[in-house]
């Protein structure tokens, strides 16, 4: 069976993570670039929302590729919650930057509109913070007792914050 073969090999699959951290430093490198030429354009206006976007994209993909690459380093840290902070925190990151997304395009939606966007960023701040906090405490917990069902819990909390990005993306971005 192929995919035995290629599960098995170690070969495989630090080709296959040192192509993920490749795609994710093109990613990575495409965010920084975006974020350098917005800079050059409009240096006058700060720090933006989109500029803060394409800092977090380059953030969370550049930490990705260096996770894909030190992947076998990363399993050897101890103890073992470290390792669950450096790979759940880009996810963290991931969830912040599309949430800013969403910020980004409600305070255009509200602008458009002629309502008032006093309240999105609060939200935006208390979202991210309430989120950060679940983390936090579960980070706690798995390194208080590191028992099965916390690992399990932790990684549905990982999961559920993708999806959530996710579904705010496609919800703003035209799909729904």
């Amino acid at each position: 069976d192929w995919w035995k073969d290629v599960n098995d090999s170690p070969m495989w699959q630090d080709r296959i993570f040192h192509a993920l951290a490749v795609l994710y430093g093109i990613v990575s490198v495409v965010a920084l670039v975006q974020l350098i030429r917005i800079e050059c354009r409009v240096p006058e206006y700060g720090w933006t929302t989109q500029k803060v976007f394409h800092f977090l994209n380059f953030i969370v993909n550049g930490v990705r590729a260096i996770v894909f690459v030190l992947r076998r380093n990363v399993q050897l840290i101890q103890p073992e919650i470290l390792q669950h902070v450096v790979l759940d925190m880009p996810g963290l990151a991931f969830f912040t930057t599309y949430a800013l997304l969403v910020l980004f395009w409600a305070e255009i939606y509200y602008q458009a509109r002629a309502m008032s966007t006093d309240g999105l960023r609060p939200t935006f701040y208390w979202i991210n913070g309430v989120v950060y906090a679940i983390q936090i405490i579960l980070w706690l917990v798995l390194w208080w007792k590191p028992v099965r069902v916390m690992v399990i819990l932790s990684k549905m909390f990982f999961a559920g914050k993708i999806l959530a990005s996710f579904a705010l993306c496609v919800c703003e971005c035209g799909g729904g």
